[in-house]
C-alpha cells in the first residue's frame, strides 16, 4: 500500500475546492485516510492505482467524482526534435528506454516534493524496486541534445547526485547510499547502462542515480524525463503518469524520437463494453446513457454505442484497466458501494467454527494471558526477511510471487518469527518490555498450515524467559513434548532447543543470536519460541 501525502493548499488549488469535501469523499474513490495534520493529510492507495500517488492525480480524480470537471482529460503531446539514441550492447542489459520533455514548470516547495514523491512511488508500485523501471528527472537547461543512452565501461566516472567529488560506478555502487541500495540490479553485467547528452555529460546511470550536473531545483522550468527497465509496458506506464502528473500542473508535454519512434503520446485506448454485463455484476439498473455518465465522472471518456453498449475511453495513466470488469468497477465506485442494494443469499446454511481457528483463538488467549500483544504480519515477505536477516537456510518448497509488485514481497511466508522481529525493527523507539505473539497461516509446498510465534525483548530477555513461556503456551495447548539440543542458526549456541513432538520438530525456542539482531537493527537480547499448531491435539487434516 502507498501512503501519499497530500497538502491542503496545493490540493485546493488543483480540485478547485476546500479540504474538508475533498477529506469526505477521497475514501469513496478507494483510499484510505490515515491521519490528518494542521497542513497535510496522508491518504493510503492501493498499488493497482499508481496514477494516484501524487496530489495531481487525486486532484483529477477528484474533480471528475465531484462533478467539478468530468469526461477525457486531454494531453496534447507535440514533437520537440529531441533525438534519444541507444546502444544495441544494451539488449542484454537495460533494453527499454522512455523519455518525454516537460515545459513551463512552475514549481514551488509543495509541487517539487510531489514530483519526487510520485517518482520514488512509482519505482515501488510499477518498478519493483528499480529492477523493472527506474526513473530520471533532469534539469533539461542544463544539458545539449541529442541523448544517447548507452552501455559503458564501469570505470567511467561523473559526480553523483548529493555528491561533490568525481566518481566511478564501480565506486558509486560500493560508497553512495543509492549505490549500496540497488547495486544488485547491475552489478553482474560487464558493462552498465548510462544516459549522455551531446557532450558527452552524464545524465544518469540507471537505475542507481543521476548525475548532479541535472540536479532538478524550485527555479527548474524544463524538464527531460527518462525511463529505463526490462519492461516496455510498464516503462510506457511510469512516462504517462509522470507526463499527465505535470500536465495537471499547467505544463506542456513534448515527445521525443527514440530510435526512429515518437515517445510518448499519451493517446486513450478504447473498447467497447456490455451494459446488460455490468447491470447483472452491480445488481443495478442502468441504461447506456447513465452508464456512461458515471463512467465520466471517473475520468474516462464515454459515450452509448447502441441499444446496450457503452464505448469507453481509457485515459493512458490507468494502467489497471486491464478487463471489463475493472470498468464495472468504476462504475460501482460512482454510482457508490453504499447506494448498491444488498440481498440475503438464497440458500440459509447454519455455521459454526473450523477446528483450526478454535485452536487459533485458544492459541490467542494463552498469549494473551501472558502478557503479549498480537500483531498480524502480512503474508507476503521476503527472502531477505525470512532467511538471510535470520542465517537459515532457504525453506525447501517456498510459494514465490511470479510478479511481484516490490523488493519486499516476493515470497508467502514459511515462518511468523522473522515477521514479528520486523516488527520488532519498527517499534524499536517504544518503551521495553515489547512482548508480540501472532498465529496464522503459512505456506509450504503449496499448502497452507497455521503456525505461532511470540518474542520478548527487554534488557534482561533471556533463554531462561523463552523456554518458560514455551513451556506455558504448550502446556495449555496440550502438547505433550520433549525438548532436545537446537542447531537453529537464528538462536545462540547453547540457549536453544527444539520443541519435539512424536519424533519430529514441531518448533524452537530460545535467546536470539546476536548476528540476527544485528541484520533487524535491534538492540536489547530477544526471548523467542515459534511452533507449529499442527501439533495441538485433535488438527484437523493429515
Amino acid at each position: 500500500m502507498a501512503v501519499i501525502t497530500l497538502p491542503y493548499k496545493y490540493l485546493e488549488r488543483l480540485t478547485r475546492t476546500d479540504r474538508k469535501t475533498i477529506l469526505e469523499k477521497v475514501p469513496l474513490i478507494g483510499s484510505d485516510v490515515e491521519r490528518t495534520e494542521e497542513d497535510h493529510a496522508d491518504v493510503e492507495f492501493f498499488p493497482d492505482r499508481p496514477d494516484l500517488f501524487s496530489p495531481e492525480g487525486v486532484a483529477r480524480a477528484m474533480r471528475g467524482y465531484l462533478n467539478i470537471e468530468t469526461g477525457l482529460p486531454n494531453y496534447p503531446v507535440k514533437p520537440s526534435g529531441i533525438i534519444f539514441t541507444t546502444d544495441p550492447q544494451l539488449a542484454s542489459i537495460r533494453p527499454v528506454l522512455g523519455a518525454a520533455v516537460i515545459r513551463g514548470v512552475k514549481f514551488d516547495d509543495e509541487s517539487i516534493q510531489s514530483i519526487m514523491s510520485l517518482q520514488e512511488s512509482l519505482h515501488w508500485a510499477v518498478g519493483r524496486g528499480r529492477s523493472k523501471v527506474a526513473i530520471g528527472i533532469h534539469d533539461m537547461d542544463t544539458v545539449k541534445p541529442p541523448f544517447h543512452y548507452i552501455a559503458s565501461r564501469r570505470s567511467r566516472g561523473f559526480i553523483p547526485l548529493d555528491f561533490k567529488e568525481k566518481m566511478t560506478m564501480d565506486e558509486i555502487l560500493e560508497k553512495h547510499p543509492k549505490g549500496r541500495d540497488y547495486a544488485k540490479i547491475v552489478k553482474d553485467f560487464p558493462l552498465f547502462p548510462l544516459i549522455v547528452d551531446d557532450d558527452d555529460h552524464v545524465l544518469s546511470f540507471p537505475p542507481i542515480i543521476n548525475g548532479e550536473r541535472t540536479r532538478v531545483t524550485i527555479d527548474t522550468k524544463n524538464i527531460l524525463l527518462d525511463t529505463t527497465g526490462t519492461d516496455k509496458r510498464a516503462v510506457s506506464v511510469a512516462v504517462n503518469i509522470i507526463c499527465t502528473a505535470m500536465a495537471e500542473t499547467g505544463a506542456t508535454i513534448e515527445s521525443v524520437e527514440i530510435d526512429g519512434v515518437q515517445t510518448p503520446t499519451l493517446a486513450p485506448a478504447e473498447r467497447v463494453v456490455s451494459v446488460p454485463e455490468c447491470a447483472k455484476l452491480l445488481g443495478a439498473d442502468l441504461t447506456p446513457a447513465s452508464m456512461a455518465g458515471h463512467l465520466q465522472r471517473m475520468r474516462f471518456g464515454a459515450e452509448p454505442a447502441g441499444a446496450d453498449k457503452v464505448k469507453v475511453k481509457v485515459p493512458c495513466y490507468r494502467a489497471d484497466i486491464m478487463h471489463d470488469w475493472d470498468l464495472f468497477e468504476d462504475v460501482a465506485i460512482a454510482i457508490g458501494y453504499d447506494k448498491l442494494e444488498s440481498q440475503p443469499p438464497r440458500t440459509f446454511t447454519v455455521g459454526k467454527p473450523h477446528p483450526v481457528m478454535v485452536n487459533a483463538a485458544l492459541t490467542r488467549e494463552i498469549f494473551t494471558g501472558l502478557g503479549y500483544l498480537e500483531v498480524m504480519p502480512f503474508t507476503l515477505t521476503s527472502e531477505e526477511v525470512l532467511y538471510k536477516k535470520m542465517q537459515r537456510p532457504e525453506t525447501p518448497g517456498v510459494l514465490h510471487v511470479m510478479h511481484p509488485i516490490s523488493i519486499d514481497n516476493t515470497v508467502v511466508r514459511t515462518e511468523l518469527l522473522p515477521l514479528l522481529l520486523e516488527f520488532l525493527t519498527i517499534n524499536r523507539h517504544r518503551e521495553l518490555p515489547q512482548r508480540l505473539f501472532t498465529a496464522g497461516d503459512v505456506v509450504l509446498n503449496c499448502r497452507t498450515h497455521q503456525q505461532a510465534a511470540g518474542v520478548s525483548t527487554h534488557p534482561d530477555a533471556d533463554f531462561s524467559e523463552a523456554y518458560a513461556t514455551a513451556d506455558a503456551v504448550l502446556h495449555e495447548l496440550s502438547i505433550d513434548y520433549t525438548v532436545k539440543e537446537s542447531q537453529d542458526p537464528a538462536f545462540i549456541d547453547g540457549r536453544r532447543g527444539d520443541i519435539v513432538v512424536n519424533g519430529k520438530i514441531i518448533g524452537v525456542f530460545g535467546e536470539i543470536h546476536p548476528a540476527v539482531l544485528t541484520a533487524f537493527e535491534l538492540e536489547h537480547p530477544v526471548a523467542a519460541f515459534e511452533f507449529d499448531l499442527r501439533a495441538v491435539p485433535g488438527y484437523p487434516g493429515p
